[in-house]
């Protein structure tokens, strides 16, 4: 192929972040590949699927295939991440990966602390930054010291998130337990998987409580726009991923977002999660991402297009989004949400009546589109699939 075009992209990871990246930039005629992109996302008439190494890791194949002869036609390419794992490989690849590609603005420390769930935290609170009581625990005997101090239920949350889904797919993003027999048992589970754990404690209260801010910070570190959104609900409830989202416009967790920010010296995308703590009002942090994250399909619908933003300024193009953004759109990975309902309604916390009034609005799909459908077929058979054999 040639490049004297538009440059083509590379998206490392991810799958409806992956996927709202090629539909916004595929039809501008920029050609997208996905280099260890989801199955589903990877249907899209807009993405086009890179071979993966065999018989290594997820960062040792998705490096291998970026420094390798799989991409060597793609010199010049910019590299997007959407998962964990490709900002990792971005990150401790970078000054090899400059010599083939083009990377986005970025401070690789801040970045790697971000993905590193204690770092984070010891970030946030020498910047001011609320956060959950917290626990590091490096072995049993720091288990044992800190037992009088526990707050259950107690979060078991691995440091690496990308390593913890390498060694248990499928399941969520930490445990949850509620006296220190179960915390033994999680902590010894995770450990035996050579995985370092944080403990935290679980803020109380709905899904409703999470919102989140996002951002990009040019080389001087400016934020070049302001983004809010909240959940509506998660599946699982209270420990999954956000299946129910909706934008709205919230200064204050801005502000605190961006206290962090400015204090690791994040550059690039950069988004935050925090939730709202009933017990004394205060946002306290759940996480940081510095990448496209899943809720980038509901960013572009409400009218900031984080990737062709991203897109001109690696190429050095200038390129400003709109002051202001639709508020009140809503974006629904149906099935996951049905699941949230069932849960809920099983514990008295959600009847069908007022599930169904939430549902009362117009909706965004991450995968649903109708000039490119077969990612929501994939996706769909893939439940059924799935569905089909549990019962089984």
């Amino acid at each position: 192929m040639s490049l004297s075009a538009r440059p083509p992209v590379i998206v490392v990871g991810g799958n409806a972040n992956a996927l709202s990246i090629a539909r916004a930039l595929g039809p501008a005629g920029i050609d997208v590949y996905g280099l260890g992109v989801s199955g589903a996302a990877s249907r899209s008439r807009y993405l086009r699927p890179l071979p993966l190494p065999s018989g290594s890791g997820p960062e040792q194949a998705l490096a291998a295939a970026l420094l390798g002869p799989e991409t060597e036609h793609l010199r010049g390419a910019v590299v997007l991440a959407c998962s964990d794992v490709g900002i990792t490989v971005l990150a401790r690849n970078r000054d090899a990966l400059l010599e083939r590609f083009r990377l986005d603005e970025s401070d690789v420390t801040a970045q790697l602390d971000m993905l590193d769930k204690l770092t984070t935290y010891e970030h946030a609170v020498a910047a001011g930054v609320p956060t959950p009581l917290f626990w590091r625990v490096d072995s049993p005997e720091d288990l044992q010291r800190h037992r009088d101090e526990y707050v259950y239920p107690l979060i078991v949350k691995p440091l690496l998130s990308h390593e913890y889904q390498a060694r248990f797919p499928g399941r969520t993003k930490f445990r949850v337990v509620a006296d220190f027999d179960e915390l033994l048992t999680e902590y010894r589970a995770l450990s035996d998987a050579g995985l370092a754990v944080l403990l935290t404690e679980q803020i109380p209260g709905g899904d409703e409580l999470l919102c989140s801010y996002y951002t990009y910070i040019d080389a001087s570190g400016t934020a070049t726009f302001d983004f809010t959104k909240r959940v509506i609900r998660r599946h699982p409830p209270g420990m999954g991923l956000a299946c129910y989202h909706i934008t709205d416009w919230n200064p204050e967790v801005r502000d605190v977002a961006l206290q962090l920010f400015k204090y690791v010296g994040l550059r690039g995308l950069a988004n935050a999660e925090f939730k709202r703590d009933e017990r004394d009002g205060k946002l306290k942090l759940i996480e940081c991402n510095a990448r496209f994250t899943g809720g980038n399909p509901l960013v572009a619908a409400a009218g900031l297009d984080l990737a062709a933003h991203v897109y001109h300024r690696i190429l050095g193009e200038p390129h400003e989004l709109p002051t202001s953004y639709a508020r009140g759109k809503r974006m629904l990975t149906p099935v996951d949400d049905l699941q949230s309902f069932l849960a809920l309604r099983a514990t008295g916390e959600l009847n069908a009546g007022q599930w169904l009034r939430s549902l009362a609005h117009r909706q965004i799909f991450p995968y649903l589109r109708w000039d490119d459908p077969m990612p929501a077929v994939a996706r769909a058979t893939d439940r059924v699939r799935k569905l089909l054999s549990r019962l089984r």
